[in-house]
């Protein structure tokens, strides 16, 4: 159950020739590939193209139309692996991933399909996930694609551009034998646009054909003598292919005046994903329209890699100076360019990480600053027209901000209201309290939020289902036990082999806590091998306990309710004492609190809405008995936990408080209970569509109620003022 269905604008890919395409990035990319007659997709979900996953998952019908076979794949090694399919056949298949990541993790696959090269046209799609609402180490694809020699296509944030690079790129696979890399940003992905519809097209050769004649080539396999050849025929065949194709059919672009046009001696040479901020900082400078008509001469480098020399002469002629605008560091395109005027003895200079930051968002801002000191330095005449635009107080440092800052306590991110890992953590805590802190390895996921507050709990992240590896070193007997962590999206992703197989291989001593949650969710819901909703196109349900029990695990127990603080606490208790040799597997499982209310809300709405009696739940804190210290927040943290001030002048503390947006999981009065705290959390029944029965409890127990308030009432010490 993804968190967004796209089966309304699926509908979209349907259209053709001439038909005009208005809708989101990822629409547009998915239109694209079959536009280009591609017989595979595949891929593994990750911000920013899980929609992208998940459009393809909506979108199996039309797949099916086209004789194209779409793959959910178990990791991106599975995907990268996936476009060995093009090595033999003229086949042409794309899959995608989140990056770096993701591309770390399929670079063994990418590394061979790039040593051997190709014969149908292979794509990967990365969602280059970089700056600071990156959820990853900060890294570039651009490194990779150079080390195995991978095109890198970067396209301009424009959807006729990115759809163009697309179809562009799988013809360039072809002409270089070798696979093609298309990064996409946030920006790309989710940025609305148009574009001009070309007729789907079924591949021209089937994956049916490859099977009914199959073809082996000794000289595109991996190994000696042919391994050697391969570097040698990227260098001396492919490379040269590779920049005839992007120099003939203008992949990259020139903007503003070009030629004896040139007003100025300074130039830009930017990344294409890096345009449409360059264009803003340029209006911002008076050096360009609404319409990004600029003043000053753009080469647009939509193939990052590899650098086509004679278009960099070109656009360089004439100029003193040119600033390359690449975001992240090193610095890769700047020294390309370097390279490349040196050795032409080329007078124009380069600069780039100079002026503008080394790392970091190149926001438009950022932009506008560098690009004006540039501007200043080499070419002022330039900046006649800027606005005279007072410099921005920076907003952190903003006084305002400040004494916001001395008032308001900061709330870390955290675990959604409801979450179900959140008991998994206050068990954790408590028993931590009572036997001591334990060495705990974290690992990717929603639950790697268990190392902020108020949990504190795990040292070290190392990867996506890499967990339990993480412990692997701390396998001392007779000493404390290593807990480690993964969810159920890294258990199938590699958790399985890497951690829990190699724990039982190596009799590792240490407790393995695999939170299941039903669905790949910190990637947006996707369903896993051990989902338990019914997936037609997918075999589901397949138990996690059986995984681990097949690979020789021997101590293993199940928590199907994580809502059970003390039964949560007393199972990691066992599982840290007991003496049993070898891994102790604990498998806590409950909902996705998340993709449980997606499906449950709108299914209460419609029984509440056809008149439906139906009882619902609400939690709630009695002001009365809350003593205000709130060990209650400090062993929960849910968002819907708050505190109250209250009118009594004989209480000083604010007291804990539950929002309306609780989804009445229980966990704060569990919480409240295992860890013997105040009794002031109250559970109440709504009932909707109450029927006769319902009312005449009502009438009889309100009276009831009354008399025992007011008797409460006259009997208490009041003060008069």
């Amino acid at each position: 159950m993804a968190e967004r269905s796209f089966a309304r604008e699926v509908e979209d890919l349907k259209l053709g020739e001439g038909d005009l395409f208005r809708g989101e990035g990822i629409l547009a990319i998915t239109k694209a590939l079959l536009q280009s007659g591609v017989a595979y997709v595949g891929g593994y979900q990750g911000s920013p193209i899980s929609h992208l996953m998940d459009v393809l998952a909506d979108a199996n019908d039309i797949l099916d139309e086209l004789d194209v076979n779409f793959q959910s794949s178990a990791s991106e090694a599975t995907a990268g692996a996936m476009l060995s399919a093009s090595v033999m056949y003229p086949l042409r298949g794309a899959v995608a991933w989140k990056s770096t990541v993701g591309t770390n993790v399929a670079s063994d696959a990418l590394s061979n399909l790039s040593s051997g090269g190709v014969t149908g046209g292979a794509m990967v799609i990365v969602g280059e996930d970089y700056g600071e609402g990156s959820s990853i180490m900060q890294e570039r694809t651009h490194a990779f694609a150079m080390k195995s020699q991978m095109w890198l296509l970067d396209p301009r944030p424009d959807q006729s551009c990115m759809v163009n690079l697309i179809e562009r790129g799988f013809e360039l696979s072809e002409a270089s034998n070798t696979p093609v890399m298309l990064q996409v940003r946030v920006r790309s992905c989710h940025m609305t646009g148009e574009f001009v519809c070309k007729d789907n097209k079924r591949p021209d050769f089937t994956l049916r054909d490859a099977l009914n004649a199959p073809k082996r080539d000794l000289d595109r396999i991996v190994l000696p003598p042919a391994a050697y050849e391969h570097e040698q025929e990227k260098i001396k065949t492919r490379m040269p292919a590779a920049i005839d194709f992007i120099r003939d059919h203008k992949l990259n672009e020139f903007f503003g005046p070009t030629g004896k046009a040139k007003q100025g001696k300074t130039g830009l040479i930017v990344v294409g994903g890096m345009y449409n901020s360059t264009i803003r900082a340029l209006q911002f400078l008076g050096l360009c329209d609404a319409y990004g008509n600029s003043q000053l001469p753009i080469y647009v480098m939509n193939v990052a890699y590899p650098t086509i020399q004679t278009e960099v002469d070109t656009f360089c002629e004439g100029l003193d100076a040119v600033l390359i605008v690449e975001e992240g560091q090193p610095e890769y395109i700047e020294q390309s360019i370097s390279t490349v005027l040196a050795r032409k003895k080329a007078p124009t200079e380069v600069h780039g990480k100079d002026y503008l930051p080394m790392g970091g968002d190149y926001t438009a801002a950022v932009l506008t600053d560098g690009i004006g000191r540039f501007l200043e330095d080499h070419d002022p005449k330039q900046l006649g027209n800027r606005a005279p635009v007072p410099d921005p107080v920076p907003i952190l440092t903003d006084p305002k901000i400040k004494r916001l800052k001395e008032v308001v306590p900061p709330r870390p991110p955290g675990l959604c209201t409801g979450c179900p890992e959140r008991p998994i953590f206050t068990a954790m805590k408590l028993v931590f309290e009572e036997m001591g802190e334990h060495h705990v390895s974290a690992d990717i996921g929603c639950h790697l939020f268990s190392i902020l507050p108020p949990f504190n709990i795990g040292a070290t992240t190392m990867g996506y289902g890499l967990g339990p590896a993480s412990a692997a070193a701390f396998n001392i007997p007779g000493a404390k036990r290593s807990i480690s962590i993964m969810g159920d999206g890294g258990f199938w992703h590699n958790g399985l082999t890497s951690g829990i197989g190699n724990a039982v291989f190596n009799k590792h001593d240490g407790v393995f806590l695999i939170v299941e949650n039903f669905y790949s969710s910190a990637t947006g819901g996707q369903d896993i091998l051990s989902s338990r909703a019914f997936n037609k196109r997918r075999q589901t349900n397949n138990p996690i306990t059986e995984a681990v029990r097949g690979v020789g695990a021997k101590w293993v127990k199940q928590i199907d309710h994580t809502y059970d603080v003390n039964r949560m606490r007393d199972v990691l208790k066992d599982a840290l004492t007991t003496d049993h040799e070898g891994p102790k597997i604990i498998i806590a499982s409950s909902e996705c609190m998340l993709n449980k209310q997606r499906r449950v809300k709108p299914q209460v709405a419609k029984a509440i809405k056809g008149g439906k009696r139906l009882v619902k739940e609400k939690f709630g804190v009695d002001e009365d008995v809350c003593t205000g210290d709130h060990a209650c927040i400090r062993l929960s943290g849910c968002p819907s936990l708050s505190v109250k001030e209250l009118n009594d002048p004989l209480r000083d503390d604010p007291v804990a408080s539950i929002d309306s947006t609780c989804v009445a999981c229980g966990n704060c009065g569990e919480v409240a209970d295992a860890a013997v705290l105040c009794p002031s959390f109250f559970r109440a029944e709504v009932t909707h569509n109450p029927n006769g029965w319902d009312r005449l409890k009502q009438g009889l127990s309100t009276p009831v109620i009354r008399f025992l308030q007011n008797r409460r009432e006259a009997r208490a010490i009041s003060f008069e003022g």
